[in-house]
């Protein structure tokens, strides 16, 4: 049994749209010179596009003589051929933009709450000058739901904090960030004179956000040498109402330092040193695998990337 021919390509077979429309141009206005005007090339070339058709088919298309230019019978034929290819070529052009424009006027965000509350406000505010007419729907949760929201197409964009890019995702880091041990003016450790030491940190139970949050997985990760975190104080599911517990007394609290800024500057909340740990994490945008961020997804993220002044 002999092996198959394999086939030829398509597109090494059939002209490309820029010769087919030169061609419906040529039968419309009996002039290759009138044809080349209207396309936007010069007569010379048209004239090498023509000649490169006629190769690749196999027959000759126009007749040219000093009066003008007329099709061949083949011609005429191709030509009809030639204007059910443009037409459907316009009619998929018109559909993709009709995708564009849908897709351009919505953009579903999902971040981690310190992104949420600290950071994007910004970026949607920068991303609405450029794009007034998209509409920007914002779902605030801990890293894993973020990761979940991406993987099942419910967000177009998305934003973590932690060690690593979760499963599923390409990302891009686009900053950094410090977690502080923080208590209120009132509790001992913010009278003490040397460094809290991590065993005593890992023994303490503390005010804490839930599992699955990138704030959480850090902290996992820094104290997991000294025996772990106790059983949490408080499991709380916001930055706000862990700096609420805090600043109440309730006890010690792991934040991002983005998020206590002023509660530090107003000596609400004081920051505990911890000798020999440095609790920092990556910031990450971050997107299925294998689908670039496209349209306003892709324009948050230069703006992340470049924040604006």
């Amino acid at each position: 049994m002999t092996d198959p021919v394999p086939a030829v390509p398509l597109s090494h077979r059939v002209p490309d749209l820029g010769a087919l429309e030169l061609l419906l141009a040529v039968a419309r206005l009996g002039s290759l010179g009138r044809a080349a005007r209207e396309t936007g090339i010069s007569q010379p070339a048209a004239s090498s596009r023509i000649r490169s058709m006629e190769r690749q088919l196999g027959v000759a298309l126009v007749d040219r003589s000093p009066r003008g230019s007329r099709l061949t019978d083949a011609g005429t034929l191709v030509t009809d051929w030639a204007r059910r290819v443009v037409e459907a070529a316009e009619a998929f052009d018109a559909g993709a933009q009709a995708l564009r424009g849908r897709r351009d006027s919505r953009l579903r965000v999902a971040a981690s709450m310190t992104i949420a509350e600290y950071l994007l406000p910004r970026w949607l505010i920068a991303l609405r000058r450029e794009r007034p007419d998209t509409a920007v729907s914002l779902h605030a949760g801990n890293s894993v739901a973020v990761a979940e929201r991406l993987l099942a197409h419910e967000a177009d964009l998305g934003f973590v904090e932690g060690l690593a890019t979760p499963e599923g995702l390409d990302s891009a880091v686009i900053g950094h960030d410090r977690l502080l041990v923080v208590t209120a003016p009132s509790h001992p450790w913010a009278r003490r004179r040397t460094p809290l030491d991590p065993a005593e940190l890992a023994r303490t139970p503390l005010i804490l956000r839930e599992p699955g949050s990138g704030t959480r997985q850090v902290l996992d990760a820094g104290l997991t040498p000294y025996g772990g975190l106790a059983e949490p104080l408080l499991e709380l599911a916001s930055t706000t109402a862990l700096k609420a517990a805090a600043v109440s007394g309730a006890g010690p609290c792991v934040l991002s330092e983005l998020a206590v800024v002023d509660e530090l500057a107003a000596h609400r909340l004081v920051s505990v040193p911890v000798a020999g740990m440095r609790l920092r994490r990556d910031l990450r945008a971050v997107w299925p695998t294998g689908s670039r961020p496209a349209g306003p997804a892709r324009d948050l993220l230069s703006l992340t990337v470049s924040p604006p002044g």
